[in-house]
């Protein structure tokens, strides 16, 4: 008799080829997931080795950096030392883009300020660049560093403490001169340009700070000025102050024409004479450069408004100044504005600038004006500024001259 299939037949071997398809595609499945875990687990350690070996190379830079500072180097601090410092980060002094500033005390009972840094790109130059340049200074109008903390993505610098803030707090608020008083502006002015001339001549290795502006100005319980951050700081090696420098670096209203384009000249230890003279500027009218307020300024870029009201038979009435103290603010306002020229070429050197502040008003002469442009769009696009605190676009002020200019009369 010819064999028919049981229907029972069929249903085994239906069943056994679904069991095989199902195996298979278990299989097939299992594979994938091992191949995407391997995948996974091989990028993850190159990732760790790479990420090792950048840290490696980073604390390899840190220690060669220690080892040439020799007795001079900086206290280099455990991450649990600076907590236990700082009582676990408990009284917080400020806050910006490079970080958090917390008072600290240390076992001898000294206040300082530890600036806990986030976790920086790269090999952390803001850093290097901050424990190498003011771990090389010692100066009375430059902030002092007690120590670093380095672990890994974690980084500190620990400061004296200046219990009287920053300069910024003072001159924008609404009564400036009262609060310090045009002959304490004055000490601060030449204190600042003192600490300026100390980084550009005085030091082993000049110092080109890059980030003047009144927010990084301290004052002691003196009003003693010291200079601080010095994380865009750059270090001139040779006896020239000229620097190449790839992008622009500093604080928007600050910047001197040529940290921004070079075709304006070649950045120099000038470049921070300009920002010290627009900062110079701002202590004269209580008020950011670059933020023009209408019902004072009718919309003028500040430089132009003060310069407009310096030339004027009324004084310096608009910036609240009285008869009494007229030369100190005048003296200010017409070293400011030589030091705001927009080529450096024009610009005195800072040592000069102090030899103005012991002038007389009479054997100096009036600058020139510069021809302020208004807002450059396209500036603000072209732009690498590597301060935390710079600002929008719309704040922008560069500055273009086509002047026959004069140098100061020194």
């Amino acid at each position: 008799m010819g064999g028919i299939p049981s229907p029972s037949g069929s249903k085994r071997a239906g069943t056994k080829i679904l069991l095989i398809a199902l195996t298979s595609a278990a299989a097939a499945l299992l594979f994938a997931c091992i191949y995407v875990l391997i995948w996974y687990m091989m990028g993850k350690r190159n990732w760790f080795q790479l990420s090792k070996k950048n840290s490696s190379t980073t604390e390899r830079h840190y220690e060669a950096m220690i080892i040439s500072y020799g007795s001079l180097a900086p206290k280099r601090f455990t991450y649990s030392e600076v907590m236990k410092i700082t009582s676990s980060r408990n009284k917080q002094l400020g806050k910006g883009g490079y970080g958090v500033v917390f008072e600290g005390k240390l076992h001898d009972g000294r206040l300082v300020a530890v600036k806990f840094l986030h976790d920086c790109k790269g090999n952390g130059e803001g850093f290097v660049n901050e424990v190498m340049s003011i771990g090389r200074t010692s100066h009375v109008n430059i902030v002092s560093m007690f120590g670093f903390c380095l672990e890994g993505s974690k980084r500190a610098l620990v400061y004296e403490y200046m219990c009287n803030g920053s300069l910024d707090r003072y001159i924008y608020s609404e009564n400036p001169k009262e609060i310090l008083g045009w002959e304490r502006l004055y000490a601060i002015a030449t204190g600042i340009a003192r600490g300026l001339e100390y980084l550009h001549h005085s030091c082993n290795t000049r110092i080109v700070h890059f980030d003047i502006k009144p927010q990084n100005i301290l004052l002691d319980q003196d009003f003693c000025p010291k200079i601080a951050d010095f994380g865009l700081a750059k270090l001139c090696r040779t006896k020239e102050s000229k620097l190449s420098m790839i992008g622009a670096r500093g604080t928007i209203g600050f910047i001197a024409p040529e940290v921004h384009s070079r075709n304006f000249g070649l950045v120099s230890t000038k470049s921070d004479v300009y920002s010290y003279g627009m900062m110079l500027l701002e202590m004269v009218g209580g008020r950011k450069n670059v933020k023009s307020l209408a019902e004072k300024s009718s919309e003028k870029y500040f430089p132009d408004w003060i310069y407009d009201h310096f030339a004027q038979d009324d004084g310096l009435e608009a910036c609240e100044v009285t008869s009494d103290i007229e030369e100190i603010a005048r003296k200010m306002t017409l070293i400011g504005l030589w030091c705001i020229q927009v080529l450096p070429v024009y610009r005195p050197t800072i040592t000069k600038v102090l030899e103005m502040f012991g002038r007389s008003l009479d054997d100096m002469a009036m600058p020139p004006k510069q021809k302020f442009s208004g807002l450059l769009e396209s500036a603000a696009h072209n732009m690498n500024v590597e301060s935390a605190s710079s600002m929008t676009s719309e704040e922008i002020r560069l500055v273009n001259s086509g002047n026959t200019q004069q140098f100061p009369p020194l």
